[in-house]
């Protein structure tokens, strides 16, 4: 291959990718990266981590993290998944994306030698990531799980902080169809002897950290617990303050770990990371008049919580563009959001798209006022067209949505 776009094509046609093919290209073992790892000679143990699990939450509070440690001069490294606009936002370095180049030569490596397993396009990637962060040498690398923990397959490393957000129902077909189950996985990034941070727990998941916690020998933190008096940048009523709390927490336990810093800084670092241009999706304002928001919500508890945000900023009448993946209890999903809002049901380009005859199916059975678009830009003009300047428009509904905006 002689340029990126080859690389990039390579990439995703080459390898099973779970943003496309859903659960199939799921491999629920570490196997295959412990191979390529040791094919590819990738030194990973020799990089600091902090580790971080969970069903929402996970990307935001990366970024905080991740700004923080940026902005103490720490050279930290950050992979998440997916991406919106650009594959190399996937891996970055003090928020600068990973090189064309650099992605070009992985890529050509990685093509001339001969495997014996058949990886995926996640571990494939994640293979670039720890690549990279090893030779550009890292201060501290940031690492978003992809789905679980357990067997997910960045849990090849031992980090120096392990957090789980919080816990809810999804992917239920992978992780398990109870709370307790999900826990199990997620848990699973606990380490020997590593401090975990648990943003938030219920009743039924506060047992399964506390049993493997014990099994580990490892500090647990309940961020929601804690009690200090500090001045938080998000209201208690909104979906980041979790988040914001969880990385308060993480603070306080990598300040004893040799990463240092105090609350303001923090505080500081928390508005900041608001600000970067490269962390679309979450509740993301992009036109006033009439008010336009983007969020990658797309399961119960991340949609409870951004309509809750949602009724402390919305003015007008309320129009929903929404589109799901197939994959979705689409159903339960859509009865969350206010019935008297008009609805502007989309598909998206991804493959996994939720098709625009079950949606008009469950639309029609719940007797909402719909238009149905087979690409997000026409649903965007018809609210657009729909809507008073007074109004809010809302898009939501998965990542691959978002994706389509830009």
């Amino acid at each position: 291959m002689k340029t990126y776009q080859e690389a990039i094509d390579w990439l995703f046609n080459q390898f099973p990718a779970y943003q496309n093919m859903g659960q199939l290209a799921y491999k629920a073992d570490l196997s295959n990266i412990i191979y390529l790892c040791e094919e590819l000679e990738i030194d990973y143990p020799s990089l600091k981590y902090i580790h971080v699990a969970g069903t929402n939450g996970k990307g935001s509070t990366c970024n905080m993290l991740s700004t923080a440690l940026k902005l103490k001069n720490y050279k930290t490294g950050l992979f998440t998944s997916p991406h919106i606009h650009d594959f190399r936002e996937r891996i970055r370095i003090n928020d600068a994306l990973i090189s064309e180049q650099s992605v070009l030569d992985f890529c050509n490596l990685v093509q001339d030698k001969n495997w014996n397993i058949q990886p995926s396009f996640f571990e494939i990637t994640w293979a670039m990531a720890l690549m990279y962060f090893i030779d550009q040498k890292c201060d501290i690398c940031v690492i978003e799980t992809g789905l679980g923990g357990r067997l997910d397959s960045t849990n090849i490393i031992t980090p120096i902080l392990s957090i789980i957000t919080n816990i809810s129902i999804d992917h239920i077909a992978i992780l398990g169809d109870t709370l307790e189950k999900i826990a199990f996985e997620k848990a699973g990034i606990i380490k020997k002897g590593v401090p975990v941070i648990i943003g938030e727990t219920v009743v039924k998941t506060k047992p399964v950290f506390l049993q493997k916690a014990k099994e580990c020998g490892s500090e647990i933190i309940f961020a929601e617990e804690r009690t200090s008096e500090e001045s938080f940048h998000h209201l208690p009523d909104s979906y980041q303050y979790r988040n914001e709390r969880t990385v308060r927490a993480a603070f306080d336990a990598l300040n004893e770990l040799g990463f240092e810093m105090s609350s303001q800084e923090v505080s500081n670092s928390i508005q900041e990371a608001e600000k970067n241009p490269l962390f679309h999706g979450r509740f993301e304002v992009v036109s006033q008049a009439p008010l336009t928001i983007l969020d990658v919500a797309h399961n119960e508890a991340g949609i409870k919580q951004m309509l809750e945000t949602l009724k402390g900023v919305q003015r007008g009448k309320l129009h929903i563009i929404y589109g799901g993946s197939s994959d979705k209890d689409l159903k339960s999903i859509i009865k969350l959001f206010p019935a008297d809002s008009n609805f502007y049901f989309s598909e998206f380009k991804n493959e996994r798209t939720a098709k625009m005859e079950e949606m008009k199916l469950i639309s029609e059975n719940l007797k909402l006022n719909s238009k149905y678009f087979l690409q997000l830009s026409d649903a965007l003009h018809s609210a657009q067209l729909s809507a008073n300047k007074t109004d809010t428009i809302l898009i939501t509904g998965s990542f691959f949505l978002i994706s389509d905006y830009f």
